[in-house]
């Protein structure tokens, strides 16, 4: 037996001459068998047997059959990339070109697990990042390469930007076909409906000839440009034998227009150009649609990776600095993070007091104090004075880097939930075949072959999945645009469908169900006097507490002298002596019950402290909004990494009886999957940098367009404005478009089971049967526009 999956071709780019294992692709000793060992034998034999070497290559094994070519392209070394890791293995991260479906996945991870030196091989389809980790230092790394580019794909050192470019320029060009579909299609059926009009009356035979070489004339070069994406996927299909839905559509579009033309060419009255181009406008409407939410959700993870990008200020041995690449540091240097600067490594204070914003990590509005110590995570942003810090980790090391981690096994889950569609079409595109086929072949013995053909192609027309292909986008279509008047953005083109299903919803706290912004707390025994002076302190300080206190009392004019204390409060020199606003530590207030709420302390000599207390807006109608979920059944919890007192109160006023505090993003993660093996469906309603792996992981998940850009990409919707009505209305559309999505696919259904068989039977012509594939159309649409009625 000879090689079926023959890793090396002409000419070789890594190895020479030398053999390769058929199935693993190791080096082979003799060259004398087509495996390495009896594992690969014995495996290759299993993959044969159970008919699966079309996934394993793309290929049948047929030794006259030529190997995938490999990338021409040269690699760069990978060794100035890779890191190595605590238990000293190398890994890299890679982005892979030429990724189309899970079983490209199943190939590279498949072919690298089976090397020694392979101590990690995952490859994530959404984002094309391939993550390797292998022994034995940098050459075992460049030959994993190469395996990789001798199955076909090229192999790039990982870039956010080079992805995001190439995915733009693809999209622009589904674009422009389907506004060249749309232009042809409009024109065409003007046409058409002057040939139609025209039948059975004065209209001459050159004047309907003369349409149709008009509507020849429109279609031909529309077809050509505008089926690109049918064409050249169906052709890659057939090229690995295999079924995939485009090769009926390419088929049937081909045959159409070819029938047209030649019907044309013959004077003959029966062209339907008009079926061809309206059939790929409304497809690539789909195409265009789930191309854009792949996009989306790959640049989710390429985000946090920018995020990561940065330089830091290195502190060397004689205290000299210089700004360095955060990638090129190690544990155990020093650096100095200025105020207003982003952290770019996980490190501990080593000298020097501040306030940190950990929004971006926790999603919390409230700084938290740091000195001496004290822990800092890279994505964090220094606020008050200079921290010089210790670095305990750097680049996939830090905790920006798990996030990521996170994101990214969340969305490889959603990506191979694509591969579903090709199992349905491989059944179905060759039942519509052979269907079309055995009409030939019947009506051979009964008629000209003219007309067997016409039977055939009414076969292919009037089965083509235009109705079944708009049952979901025309809804999606149509939901998107009644969603987003209500300021509401669907990202997911599977949202409304998994938006239906859900039974549970979680929230977050700060910025979803509160608005984000501290605001002070009402209470009766606070004395106007003392809130001025507050208020006249708080003046010379940007913290975010101080703000809230300016916000409450702006006519107070700044107190002159006032100095700030980085992460205690501040100060002013008076007659009577000196006055302070702060933390309690700082104001000598220490028997005060702590209620866990945001506060700060007034003391001045002669007077008790006064305590002002800060509360997190609440959005306007979230009480209703809670409320209306649990009366629809829904099950709501709370999770937040906010303080225990805090999420108690919140959750008391809103009445939800489950939550829990103090959760990190990997804490999220595992309550999200905890539900998901309770058979729980849960949407997860979340803002902020922590909440983007718990959005990505959830079954469905929105978010507030006053969130962090990268949980607004890692969510599935985002509404914006103040109120959560945009969670209901949007629960209720999805409820709605699952009904019509049924009622659709259920009228597509039946209408190829009636409409077959007449085809077969030679009682629908191949004009009839256009009729009928737009009429099928034009009734899906149709039912789709009822999502524009609004019920109160």
């Amino acid at each position: 037996m000879t090689a079926a999956l023959a890793l090396a071709a002409d000419p070789p780019p890594l190895a020479g001459t030398v053999a390769l294992c058929t199935h693993c692709g190791a080096a082979l000793a003799d060259g004398k068998s087509d495996f390495c060992c009896g594992g690969c034998a014995a495996a290759h034999r299993l993959i044969e047997e159970l008919g699966l070497e079309r996934y394993y290559a793309g290929r049948r094994l047929d030794p006259q059959q030529p190997a995938p070519r490999p990338s021409e392209e040269p690699t760069a070394p990978i060794a100035p990339y890779a890191e190595t890791r605590p238990d000293g293995a190398l890994d890299v991260q890679l982005m892979v070109d030429g990724l189309h479906c899970a079983a490209c996945v199943w190939l590279i991870e498949s072919v690298l697990a089976r090397q020694t030196e392979v101590v990690e091989a995952r490859v994530n389809l959404t984002s094309r990042r391939l993550r390797l980790a292998w022994r034995g230092g940098p050459e075992p790394g460049e030959r994993l390469v190469g395996l990789v580019q001798r199955l076909g794909y090229r192999v790039v050192p990982f870039d956010p930007e080079r992805g995001a470019r190439e995915t733009s320029g693809e999209e622009r060009r589904l674009l422009r076909a389907l506004a060249v579909a749309g232009f042809a299609a409009g024109n065409v059926m003007l046409l058409s409906v002057a040939v139609w009009a025209g039948v059975g009356g004065e209209m001459g035979r050159a004047t309907r000839d003369l349409l149709h070489w008009v509507s020849a004339l429109i279609a031909l070069p529309a077809v050509a440009y505008a089926g690109q994406p049918f064409f050249r996927s169906a052709w890659r299909a057939l090229g690995n034998r295999r079924m995939n839905m485009d090769v009926p559509i390419a088929t049937a579009v081909t045959l159409a227009t070819a029938m047209s033309l030649y019907e044309t060419v013959r004077s003959r009255p029966e062209a339907y150009f008009e079926s061809a181009v309206m059939l790929l406008f409304f497809l690539l409407v789909g195409r265009y649609l789930d191309l854009r939410a792949r996009g989306r959700a790959r640049s989710a993870a390429e985000r946090l990776v920018a995020l990561m990008a940065q330089s830091a200020t290195v502190i060397d041995a004689a205290g000299n600095t210089r700004r360095a690449p955060a990638a090129s540091l190690a544990a155990g240097d020093h650096v100095l993070v200025a105020a207003g600067e982003r952290i770019a490594v996980d490190g501990r204070v080593g000298e020097g007091r501040s306030s940190v914003d950990k929004s971006l990590i926790d999603g919390e509005s409230l700084p938290a104090d740091v000195g001496p110590g004290s822990s800092v995570l890279a994505g964090m942003v220094n606020l008050a004075a200079p921290l010089r810090l210790t670095v305990t980790a750097t680049g996939e090391r830090t905790f920006l880097a798990e996030i990521v981690r996170l994101m990214e096994a969340a969305e490889q889950g959603h990506a191979r939930l694509v591969v579903l569609a090709d199992r349905v079409a491989r059944l179905y595109a060759p039942v519509v075949h052979l269907l079309a086929l055995a009409t030939f072949a019947a009506w051979l013995f009964l008629a000209p072959w003219q007309d067997a053909l016409l039977n055939a192609v009414a076969v292919l027309i009037i089965t083509c999945p235009c109705a079944l292909g708009l049952a979901v986008p025309a809804v999606q279509v149509i939901a998107s645009g009644r969603l987003l008047r209500r300021g509401i953005l669907l990202k997911s083109a599977t949202a409304l469908e998994r938006l239906a299903a859900i039974d549970t919803v979680v929230f977050d706290k700060t910025g979803t169900l509160t608005l984000g912004r501290l605001a002070l707390r009402e209470d009766p025994g606070i004395d106007r006097s003392d809130l001025l002076l507050a208020s006249a302190l708080a003046a010379a300080s940007r913290h975010p507490l101080s703000q809230a206190l300016r916000r409450a009392c702006p006519d107070a004019a700044p107190l002159a002298g006032a100095s700030e204390h980085p992460g205690a409060g501040l100060s002013a020199a008076a007659a009577e002596g000196e006055i302070r606003l702060g933390s309690r530590a700082f104001c000598g207030v220490g028997t005060a019950q702590d209620e866990g709420l945001p506060e700060l302390w007034l003391r001045r000599p002669g007077k008790a402290a006064q305590r002002f207390r800060f509360v997190d807006t609440l959005r306007p109608d979230a009480v209703r909004v809670v409320r209306e979920l649990r009366q629809r059944g829904k099950r709501v919890l709370l999770l937040s990494g906010d303080r225990a007192g805090a999420v108690a109160a919140l959750a008391r006023d809103l009445g939800i009886g489950e939550w829990q505090a103090g959760l990190l993003p990997q804490a999220k993660c595992a309550v999200l999957a905890g539900l998901a093996a309770e058979g729980r469906k849960a949407l997860m309603v979340g803002d902020g940098l922590n909440d983007a792996p718990a959005l990505a992981a959830a079954f469905v998940s929105m978010s507030p367009a006053t969130a962090a850009d990268v949980s607004q990409t890692a969510a599935d919707v985002i509404f914006q404005g103040q109120s959560l009505e945009a969670v209901a209305e949007t629960l209720a559309v999805a409820r709605q478009s699952a009904r019509r999505v049924r009622e659709n696919i259920g009228f597509a259904i039946a209408y190829n089971v009636i409409a077959v068989p007449l085809a077969m039977l030679g009682l629908v012509t191949p004009p009839l049967a256009a009729a009928a594939m737009s009429g099928s159309s034009l009734a899906v649409v149709g039912n789709a526009l009822r999502l524009t009625r609004r019920r109160r």
